[in-house]
């Protein structure tokens, strides 16, 4: 569950406009190669069919896409020479911003729940919807923390796992050692933190202890937009493929997940998913198992 967007982003690889985006594409899009998938979010009446197309065809369930009357969110952002840092120019939230997610009666048996960036309150609404998730995980930002501290920790301690960066893991638990920030949020509520780090990576903290997943050295970055949620994507997508909860099966899903990541911004928007295969996925994988083994 998230937000299905256009964006407007430049780069300096380039510019484009009204690109297919947002947190539920980018996860639903790279959660669809380990298997199937159910979309929630909410689109209006100007977004392209096309890009229900694409989705579709990636195997995603869009019955619990929504359209409604006026416009669908918008978001625009500039990127700085080392990609490490952006401007946001623009966010409106047309029908987003009125968003009430309420789960098609067939999802609620869904195993593996994810919920994206949006209000707390209505991560805990999709929760309650959903009848008896195996494993559940959640993302958050800065202005939920800032705003909506009490919404926040009320749905973090419903959750299994929570996928956040490193500056909101700080500002959330007010310690700049992540590892001290980990063992307080996991005193929340979730038992399994993943903290990005952007080039630097991933932490993952559970019951076994810390993993350390590598960034994968890349040539080219033409867009960095929703790299997380294709993290979050893969990382999901792979644990409910395996079905296990144990920490060998997360380390593994938390490599998915940075393979994922690391597809998504050699392209802008989407571009690099709409030819991926299976065999480039396991091939990053093997590299990425070269790039730890010594």
């Amino acid at each position: 569950m998230g937000s299905v967007a256009l964006d407007d982003i430049d780069a300096p690889a380039g510019r484009v406009q009204g690109v297919l985006g947002g947190a539920a594409c980018y996860f639903s899009v790279a959660a669809s190669y380990f298997g199937a998938v159910r979309a929630v979010a909410v689109v209006g009446s100007d977004f392209p069919r096309e890009h229900l197309e694409f989705l579709s065809s990636r195997g995603i369930d869009t019955a619990g896409i929504y359209r409604a009357e006026g416009d669908t969110f918008r978001w625009g952002g500039r990127y700085h020479a080392s990609l490490n840092d952006r401007d946001t120019l623009f966010t409106e939230l047309g029908v987003f911003e009125g968003f009430d997610p309420v789960l098609p009666d067939a999802y609620r048996n869904s195993e593996f729940v994810f919920l994206a960036n949006i209000h707390p309150s209505l991560q805990l609404r999709v929760l309650e919807q959903a009848r008896a998730p195996r494993f559940t995980a959640m993302d958050t930002m800065d202005f939920w923390i800032e705003r909506t501290r009490d919404e926040l920790e009320e749905t973090l301690a419903r959750v299994d796992g929570l996928v956040i960066n490193d500056q909101e893991a700080r500002q959330l638990t007010a310690e700049q050692n992540l590892v001290r920030a980990a063992a307080v949020i996991r005193d929340l509520g979730p038992r399994i933190v993943i903290i990005k780090r952007g080039e630097h990576g991933a932490l993952l903290f559970d019951e076994a202890g810390v993993f350390a997943a590598p960034a994968f050295p890349l040539l080219e970055v033409q867009d960095p937009t929703g790299a997380g949620d294709s993290f979050a994507g893969g990382f999901m997508g792979a644990l409910a493929r395996e079905g296990r909860l144990d920490s060998e099966n997360l380390r593994r899903a938390v490599i998915y997940g940075s393979v994922m990541a690391s597809f998504c911004v050699e392209r802008f928007s989407l571009g690099r998913f709409r030819a991926l295969s299976g065999a480039e996925i396991e091939g990053r994988l093997a590299q990425f198992r070269s790039l730890t083994r010594f």
